[in-house]
């Protein structure tokens, strides 16, 4: 039951952003629950130079079949030419939580 179940990843420019995506993903039930995690500083490589900037990341609880359009609704709302959508499997799981989420989705 659990492979059904994934958690994505999302860095967005600032807390406004983070309000907005998770908002709409959980709005059109392309997720059950959104954290959002206010303030994280990242380090990273951008166009050749090694960058660093205060982020606001969220924390986005789903299922493997409302991959695709999660990650084409927040392509669409994010303000980065290029924005992380990180995608892991859930492995286990409260069997309760797991059928809020189903209950939630879709």
């Amino acid at each position: 039951m659990a492979s059904d179940f994934v958690v994505a990843f999302v860095a967005t420019s600032n807390l406004a952003e983070a309000k907005k995506i998770a908002e709409k993903v959980v709005e059109e039930k392309l997720a059950a629950c959104v954290n959002i995690i206010p303030t994280v500083q990242s380090v990273y490589r951008w166009q050749g130079a090694v960058e660093s900037a205060t982020e606001s990341k969220l924390i986005i609880k789903t299922t493997r079949p409302m991959v695709e359009s999660l990650i084409e609704t927040i392509s669409g709302l994010h303000s980065y030419d290029v924005c992380e959508v990180t995608v892991l499997p859930i492995i286990s799981g409260n069997v309760d939580y797991l059928n809020w989420v189903i209950e939630n989705v879709g």
